[in-house]
């Protein structure tokens, strides 16, 4: 037995000389990359759903769309957890507070994605109950158009802000 631990431990010492070949490609980077890849994998989702863009919103992660490949399928409960805002659907002005102090919750980096008409601009609700586009109350990344728009149209937005962040500096 002491023979074979003595002849795995040289075979162990022999593939470590085989990795410092200098034929062997050398990969480097830095944290900022790395950090900004992982920010860029690893979207967590707030929903906040507010009318029938939120049906959509819902629909993306169901296993149709396989939203997981982005890596942004895991909606989370609290806004402490959270880095995305998905806002779907019309924002009254009495829900404008509520939203703001979820977004405040949020931790730095964050990001809004905004879906839908109604969020975007007030939709066909051009009356005063209804705040003509969220940007008015917190700052949006992406804008999703359509009424509703359709689950691929959500993945696109997430794609466009993976791209964004990809873009940033970390």
């Amino acid at each position: 037995m002491a023979l074979d631990a003595h002849t795995s431990a040289s075979a162990s010492v022999a593939s470590l000389r085989d990795a410092t070949d200098p034929e062997l490609p050398l990969i480097t980077t830095t944290v900022e990359k790395i950090v900004q890849w992982a920010r860029r994998s690893a979207i967590w989702p707030a929903q906040f759903g507010l009318a029938c863009c939120a049906i959509e919103m819902m629909a993306m992660v169901a296993s149709r769309y396989d939203i997981a490949r982005f890596g942004a399928e895991v909606f989370r409960g609290s806004p402490r957890q959270s880095d995305l805002m998905i806002v779907a659907g019309r924002l009254s002005r009495k829900m404008a507070p509520a939203m703001r102090r979820v977004y405040d919750q949020m931790p730095e980096p964050k990001w809004v994605i905004s879906m839908g008409a109604c969020a975007s601009i007030g939709g066909v609700f051009d009356n005063y109950a209804i705040v003509q586009g969220v940007d008015q109350v917190v700052p949006v990344d992406v804008y999703v158009p359509g009424c509703p728009p359709r689950p691929e149209s959500l993945i696109y937005g997430i794609v466009q802000l993976q791209q964004k962040i990809a873009r940033s500096r970390a």
